[in-house]
């Protein structure tokens, strides 16, 4: 529901843990394992902390990505040797007797490369109670349940003890940079907006993970006791930067409530959880003088637009920690506008999959990094949970080396694209876009782009591309018009271009709808099983349920101008 808890040592933060060997088209990451107790012997003077060890022992590793690599790989076939999947390709060869470089060239030669769709029969199999060994030599007692919201429909992802460790894994190396610039006050709390989620069982017994509970009363709630304890807060956290500025844009509306509830030491009728206010009446007592100090803060905050919202409400804060790259990119201009002058520091990049890495260069904005190497390539994983040679579907380039081990900067999802005729337009152009007609909107308009979606409308007989902004604040109509047309000839694509010239695609709508209609479209996907924590708006759809509300909440259309037509 929440969590604002104790800093025993240093706190989560970014690098890539494991190794990643470039290919020409693709990237296989595998988990390497932590320190051992004997690598922690032979490097620990006794003087060290943990944190220093484990640093320690990443720097050693990452000297040689490659080998390590191949040498995990070894591990997961070793483990998963006889799994029905494997020996659908390797037949009756025995790896174990195999030395390490011909396993792996063997391994890539006859294993394809799969998408999940592939691998869903034997996950559907083992949700369904087959106990055979289908993925791997261990049970698979849970699954995880993606949020649906990149690829239109939610999927079932293995989820082991290897998993949990994975985490725990990357979080205390990251953290263990992270503390070297951000240093944390022994017994300081975190306030992080997380929220629960209901299990259930399948037919065959493990229980996967959807979202449960109301993410509005739990909003409430992170609020209610991160301003109660805001003197001790150290930093800010979220999955991703999406979960934040909802949170604070929501508590934009409801600050007087929260500051009448810590003058009272009550919750008001908006808390109906009878478990929720159990849990929060026994932590917090009437504080009149902490809640006439944030109504104060709150009142000259309002007349800010909310300005350093954070900074101002949570003094000792350190920074803001949550993934802000990607699909999260569109937010970091209004989280850091709700920031002030604390810094925003990335977090790990992962997924319902598995964990792809960790920052380390947590003093760097999450927009700031210089390419070394500017080849693109596409994540491939094989996992210790029965993933094998599984394309997650993320286009990533290199942005340089940590030692040996490359350093990544994810660039867009390989499937979100806009197409209609030769035109092939990435999650990232349509960024860029957006971005250049939302300087139009700002600049000129005064007003402020909420958040933005997108659809290749082909039904008709010329296709065209319809963006549907929500917008805070009035602009005029022909300051809107402008931002579509400014939209429109910003597309770079030369397929797009030439056709858009040639008439084959017709002129980009610009459609603006209520403020409200993205909650609606983050109600939908929780009330089919999305979490809150795992939510990202899609930015191209074509989802009929989503283009309902987008088109039942337009109250304004606009066609560019920008080919002449």
């Amino acid at each position: 529901m929440y969590r604002l808890y104790t800093v025993c040592s240093p706190t989560p933060s970014f690098i890539y843990i494991g190794s990643i060997t470039c290919l020409f088209l693709s990237c296989t990451w595998l988990a390497c394992s932590a320190p051992s107790a004997s690598w922690r012997r032979k490097h620990s003077n006794g003087s060290r902390s943990y944190e220093h060890d484990i640093i320690g022992w990443f720097e050693d590793i990452s000297e040689n990505a490659g080998q390590v690599q191949t040498e995990t790989l070894r591990r997961i076939l070793e483990l998963n040797w006889g799994v029905e999947y494997l020996e659908k390709w390797f037949g009756d060869i025995d790896v174990r007797d195999m030395d390490s470089s011909s396993l792996e060239s063997l391994y890539t030669s006859f294993v394809p490369l799969a998408s999940h769709a592939d691998l869903e029969p034997y996950i559907s199999r083992i949700a369904d109670g087959d106990a055979a060994p289908l993925l791997t030599q261990k049970p698979i007692k849970l699954l995880s349940l993606s949020s649906g919201t990149t690829e239109g429909r939610q999927k079932y992802v293995p989820f082991t003890d290897h998993s949990a460790r994975t985490t725990l894994q990357i979080f205390s190396l990251a953290a263990a940079y992270r503390s070297r610039v951000y240093p944390t006050r022994e017994g300081g709390r975190i306030l992080e907006f997380i929220y629960s989620s209901k299990q259930f069982k399948t037919k065959g017994g493990p229980p996967e993970v959807i979202s449960g509970g109301d993410y509005k009363q739990s909003t409430y709630c992170h609020l209610l006791l991160g301003l109660y304890f805001c003197d001790q807060v150290e930093f800010i956290t979220s999955t991703f930067a999406y979960s934040i500025v909802q949170a604070f844009r929501e508590f934009e509306g409801v600050w007087r409530e929260i500051c009448d509830d810590i003058r009272q030491g009550t919750l008001g009728e908006r808390i109906t959880s009878p478990k929720m206010r159990k849990a929060v009446l026994a932590i917090i007592s009437p504080n009149p003088s902490l809640a006439s100090r944030i109504e104060e803060s709150c009142t000259a905050l309002e007349t800010l637009n909310w300005l350093g919202l954070i900074a101002k409400l949570w003094p000792n804060a350190k920074h803001v920690y949550s993934i802000m790259t990607g699909s999260m990119q569109p937010y970091s201009n209004k989280l850091r506008h709700y920031a002030g002058g604390l810094a925003l520091v990335s977090a790990d990049y992962g997924s319902t999959e598995s964990w792809i890495g960790a920052n380390v260069d947590p003093h760097l904005p999450p927009e700031d990094v210089t390419f070394a190497v500017g080849q693109e390539y596409e994540i491939v994983l094989t996992t210790f949970t029965g993933l094998y040679r599984c394309r997650l579907g993320d286009v990533v380039e290199v942005a340089g080396f940590h030692r040996g081990t490359p350093k990544l900067n994810f660039i867009c999802r390989r499937k979100l694209i806009l197409t209609i005729n030769i035109d092939k337009n990435t999650e990232k152009d349509l960024q860029l876009v957006v971005e250049k007609g939302s300087q139009v909107l700002t600049s000129k308009g005064g007003a402020e782009l909420v958040d933005f979606t997108s659809h290749a409308e082909v039904e008709n007989h010329q296709g065209h591309y319809i963006i549907y902004w929500e917008i805070k604040g009035e602009a005029e109509d022909g300051i809107l018009s402008e931002c579509c047309s400014e939209m429109d000839s910003s597309f770079a694509d030369h397929g797009y271009v030439v056709s858009r010239k040639t008439s084959s695609i017709g002129p980009l709508e610009l459609c603006v709808v209520k403020i409200g209609t993205f909650k609606k479209i983050l109600d939908y996907f929780i009330g089919n099983g999305s979490a809150l924590s795992q939510f990202k708006t899609p930015r191209c759809t074509s989802n009929q349920e989503i283009l309902k509300i987008l088109n039942g909440s337009t109250t304004k259309r606009f066609l560019s101008t920008a080919y002449g037509y």
